[in-house]
């Protein structure tokens, strides 16, 4: 064919194709602008929710019920404004006598308050979990599960680990998974066929791949770890987290040494996304007197998305405290609802947990209010 011919073949056939192709283009681009955008959502995690027996006793009502809404009053607005809230439930729903430390068994109603004050998901796998043995963990899973608050951690056999682990929620427009462990549960041995989530980092990694197999676009992994009254992580924790971040967790959220230690946002070169660690939230609601354990955090999670991969935005914290002898959480904003008896307490825990985070704390600073 001449190269005359050509070239008039060439513009007859392509460039109205092209300029057609543009329009297509330009056409889809504005309607992709006219969908809505996937809006962020926040994840909010608390620490240990102990139920010691002075705690029982301040709760029960002549009815016989017991009453735990004020406990919650002043955290509930922060609680139940995040779209997905997790704490962890440290004694078992194993029925009556209710009893405190050191083999807790809560009443109900205790559960029944942390759902009002907006927690929508519980850690059931702790030290405490077979403080009334097989037969209290079991209570607690069905008791949940009537109240229709999904548990990670605990299950009745291994069928019911396969089916209900990881568990992955749906959150506004978000897939996060969430699976539990504990380091040991007091040196109290299963008894049957009940399952115990015990830390293990092949475990955790297995997991981890099942979760994404689910459609999880987000992994959260909840332990209860680490040393008592320490408020600096173990090079055990340490070494698990590198663990868990090679593994691909985005969030490693802890609990269990009752006081607080610092907060990472760390970013993984191999998923080019940001991973949150949290090596404790410290208590959230309990008995225990020494000052660093009067109280605990809240992290506030922001997960956002761009184009179609998910990823952890921002996170910060607040501090809670435990007013006696009503157990009332006192939020570090509203430091004028601390009474006098209570004032030197409440300023020691705050000062020392800010002087903690503000040395080791990376990119997690505290929340404005």
């Amino acid at each position: 064919m001449p190269i005359i011919a050509f070239v008039h073949y060439w513009q007859i056939l392509f460039i109205p194709r092209y300029h057609e192709m543009q329009l297509l283009v330009s056409l889809l681009f504005i309607l992709l602008q006219m969908l809505p955008m996937p809006e962020d959502i926040t994840l909010l995690f608390a620490g240990d929710a102990m139920q010691h027996g002075p705690q029982i006793a301040a709760a029960k009502r002549s009815s016989g019920k017991y009453d735990y809404s004020k406990c919650f009053e002043y955290v509930k607005p922060a609680v139940s404004s995040a779209d997905y809230a997790v704490v962890n439930l440290e004694c078992p729903l194993a029925g009556k006598p209710y009893t405190g430390y050191p083999c807790f068994s809560a009443p109900d109603d205790y559960a029944e308050a942390l759902k009002d004050a907006g927690f929508d998901m519980f850690l059931i796998a702790n030290n405490h979990a077979l403080d009334k043995r097989d037969k209290g963990a079991h209570r607690t899973i069905d008791k949940l599960s009537e109240l229709e608050i999904p548990s990670v951690g605990l299950y009745h056999d291994k069928g019911h680990r396969l089916a209900a682990s990881p568990f992955v929620a749906t959150i506004g427009d978000f897939r996060v998974a969430f699976v539990g462990y504990t380091y040991g549960t007091n040196g109290i041995g299963v008894q049957g066929n009940l399952v115990v989530n015990y830390i293990n980092a092949d475990s955790i990694s297995h997991d981890i791949e099942r979760a994404r197999k689910l459609g999880a676009e987000l992994v959260c992994v909840l332990l209860h770890w680490g040393v008592e009254y320490a408020m600096t992580p173990n090079v055990r924790q340490k070494e698990l987290t590198e663990l868990l971040i090679d593994a691909g967790a985005d969030m490693i959220i802890g609990g269990h040494p009752h006081v607080v230690q610092p907060f990472e946002m760390r970013f993984n070169p191999r998923t080019g996304r940001n991973v949150l660690v949290v090596y404790s939230l410290g208590n959230f609601l309990s008995n225990q007197n020494d000052t660093n354990s009067r109280g605990g955090a809240m992290v506030n999670v922001v997960i956002s998305r761009q184009g179609t991969q998910a990823y952890i935005k921002s996170a910060s914290y607040d501090l809670v405290f435990v007013q006696k002898p009503t157990y009332q959480l006192i939020p570090a904003w509203m430091p004028e609802l601390v009474g006098k008896s209570s004032q030197s307490a409440f300023e020691t825990f705050c000062k020392n947990a800010r002087r903690l985070f503000s040395r080791y704390n990376v990119a997690v600073p505290e929340s404005t209010h």
